[in-house]
């Protein structure tokens, strides 16, 4: 059986604050072998963890992230959303995956550029639709990605060769067996998001995934226990 990486999906969300310092280390406890969390661009261009595109949901602040300088949102929050040379740091050595919604040309360029700046390229991956990944093969040739992909019908070759994929990025629901053997055929490994119950769990295993999302790390780790 392959190995399966455990992505813990914003950190440990239902115990501690989604892509927050403390919520990558609960997961980091809990036996993931990666995080995933989500970085988008203050007003003054510093890559921060926050998955929309405001405060409202998690913060209680209608204010968008692109109009607030890194000051601005340290003071609304209280120093609760990271930036992402914090994250860098308050991993270690655990791997990260780096999604990117609402990406730019502009606003990859800096994420990538601040995780070589931390010498975090070996240990970070991307995901994100076609566009952002095609932007990050543009500003790092070697970088790891993982293409989220969301029908059946399979990437086209050509955009397979311009962005190079390790992983193609599945919501769990689309994936079978004949998926992931047809994607392994095709020389990627398959990546499922985001599975919470334990039945999910042991039926993306057995279809063979080499990796699953969740927000219940521990639940995933001691599912993957069981089958090694």
């Amino acid at each position: 059986m392959r190995p399966v990486t455990a992505v813990a999906h914003r950190g440990d969300p239902y115990r501690v604050r989604e892509n927050t310092l403390g919520s990558l280390r609960s997961a980091i406890e809990r036996g993931a072998d990666a995080v995933e969390i989500d970085v988008r661009l203050t007003g003054d261009e510093m890559p921060v963890l926050l998955h929309d595109a405001s405060l409202k949901r998690l913060w209680g602040h209608d204010r968008p992230l692109d109009r607030l300088t890194l000051a601005q949102l340290k003071e609304l929050t209280l120093g609760g959303v990271p930036t992402l040379a914090e994250a860098l740091l308050a991993t270690g050595d655990h791997r990260l995956m780096v999604d990117l919604p609402g990406a730019s040309e502009r606003s990859v360029r800096a994420i990538v550029g601040m995780v070589r700046e931390y010498g975090a390229a070996e240990r970070v991956y991307y995901s994100a639709g076609p566009a952002a990944m095609l932007a990050v093969r543009a500003a790092d040739p070697s970088a790891e990605i993982a293409l989220t992909w969301t029908t059946l019908a399979p990437p086209r070759p050509v955009l397979l060769a311009a962005v190079g994929p390790r992983w193609l990025n599945y919501r769990f629901g689309l994936v079978s067996r004949d998926l992931a053997d047809r994607v392994h055929r095709d020389g990627c490994l398959v990546s499922a998001w985001t599975a919470d119950t334990r039945r999910t769990m042991r039926r993306l295993v057995a279809h063979g995934v080499d990796s699953i999302t969740t927000n219940r790390v521990d639940v995933l780790d001691a599912v993957l226990s069981s089958h090694r």
